[in-house]
């Protein structure tokens, strides 16, 4: 039977991976690497039979008792780790090291282009060890409105990036965790390939807070800030210098790049078109409509 190690197992992608898979019946036993396992225990209460492993990308003597014995790794990226020569290739030698056959890095679409982001790092760091792999580069996430962006709109009523009127294609992590679930049974037919997972809307963030005010009660603005300016608001909120940097990679440079192609691999993959933007909006209207702290 084929074990498979997830990262980042209780993020969202992980979560939506590892809840496919398990649902689908699909043929293989995942294990699930994570920090904290009485923590994971609770996220996955639904999923008894899951198993964990302490995996952390922090603490390389984590590395090999979680790879040992798998044949398969799904390879997340922590949004606030950007340094691939210290987090990454200490993983990647060890898998080479253990033989893994097959490696799934959930990386970004456009990364072959965009040498500076550190989706291309690793994807060429796991080119260069000859692994066997399956590059899955999604659009933009939904997701990021309710999760990294949240705070900002409950808080603010505001979106603050550095993002001009940057189109982005936009894709709901459910159809990505699915795709992830799909993939990592059907390995085999789509290796060493890089893949491209989209929805069908290209908006930029004037857009979407268009779509958002169309669906909620207490509306939203999008504010447009230049590069020094986002850095020195995110520096004061506290966050992470790496995540920092990783925001402005993401966003800021779309602005200098060609509008985003549109994929039909999951229609095609599953026989279902995506999640739509104002589907996932009216889904997760309830954050959208939090109102301003008084």
């Amino acid at each position: 039977m084929k074990q498979i190690l997830v990262t980042g197992a209780t993020g969202n992608i992980g979560f939506a991976t590892i809840k496919y898979f398990i649902e689908q019946d699909s043929p293989g036993k995942i294990i699930a690497g994570v920090r904290d396992i009485r923590k994971a225990r609770k996220i996955f209460k639904d999923f008894p039979s899951l198993e964990y492993v302490p995996f952390d990308f922090n603490d390389t003597e984590t590395f090999e008792p979680a790879i040992e014995r798998i044949d398969t790794m799904f390879l997340l990226r922590p949004p606030h780790l950007s340094e691939v020569e210290k987090y990454f290739k200490p993983l990647i030698s060890r898998l080479k090291e253990k033989k893994v056959k097959e490696i799934i890095f959930l990386s970004v679409q456009g990364a072959e282009k965009s040498r500076i982001i550190p989706h291309h790092k690793i994807e060429k760091l796991i080119r260069e060890h000859a692994l066997d792999y399956i590059f899955l580069r999604p659009g933009y996430f939904m997701q990021n409105l309710t999760t990294t962006l949240l705070e900002d709109i409950q808080t603010n009523r505001k979106i603050t990036l550095p993002a001009g009127r940057a189109k982005f294609n936009w894709i709901d992590i459910e159809n990505i965790g699915e795709t992830c679930a799909i993939l990592l049974h059907r390995f085999s037919d789509f290796k060493n390939q890089a893949i491209e997972i989209t929805g069908y809307e290209n908006k930029n963030f004037y857009q979407v807070v268009r779509i958002i005010n169309s669906i909620i009660n207490n509306p939203i603005q999008y504010q447009n800030v230049n590069p020094l300016k986002f850095y020195r608001m995110k520096k004061r909120s506290g966050m992470p210098q790496g995540m920092i940097i990783v925001m402005f990679l993401l966003h800021f440079i779309p602005g200098f790049q060609k509008e985003p192609e549109i994929s039909y691999f999951y229609e095609q993959l599953t026989g279902k078109k995506p999640t739509g933007l104002k589907q996932f909006i009216e889904r997760e209207r309830e954050k959208f409509e939090t109102k301003t702290p008084t």
